[in-house]
């Protein structure tokens, strides 16, 4: 660990996103939680996709950051998780294209959770859904809150 990751602050945010029907009205959240300290963001949207709340959920807890940070991300959505730590790779090197060369979907939320990646250090956590992690569960109350906001 060199001296920049040692006083880079630590975060730990746990990020979830709802959308009833899929496309539909859709929610997500972030926990952040730093120094004892917490703060609950969401937001919603009125036509969109589950994966597009979970990944405006980690895109907004990255860029609410006001500076680098070492951060422990928790989520129950392994298309981001997957998506930002291998997938991602493959598609910026080949022009924004998937394996069936064909465009990569959500482009354009992957290009702002790929800018917003890279000014943290982070360890991704995947949690399961609905199995009782109490941050994991009060995301997914406050993501599904904002969904039912846009019905």
């Amino acid at each position: 660990m060199n001296d920049t990751t040692e006083r880079m602050q630590k975060v730990t945010i746990y990020t979830d996103g709802s959308c009833l029907g899929n496309p539909g009205p859709g929610g997500w959240a972030a926990l952040l939680m730093c120094r004892g300290k917490e703060k609950m963001l969401t937001g919603h949207q009125a036509e969109t996709t589950n994966n597009q709340m979970e990944m405006q959920a980690v895109i907004s807890a990255l860029t609410a950051l006001k500076s680098a940070c070492d951060i422990e991300l928790y989520t129950d959505s392994k298309y981001v998780m997957d998506g930002a730590t291998s997938w991602i790779h493959g598609w910026k090197a080949k022009g924004w294209k998937n394996s069936k060369k064909e465009p990569v979907k959500n482009k354009a939320l992957w290009q702002q959770l790929d800018a917003a990646l890279m000014r943290h250090n982070i360890n991704w956590h995947w949690v399961k859904g609905h199995a009782g992690d109490v941050n994991n569960e009060r995301v997914d109350e406050a993501a599904r809150a904002q969904a039912e906001q846009c019905r």
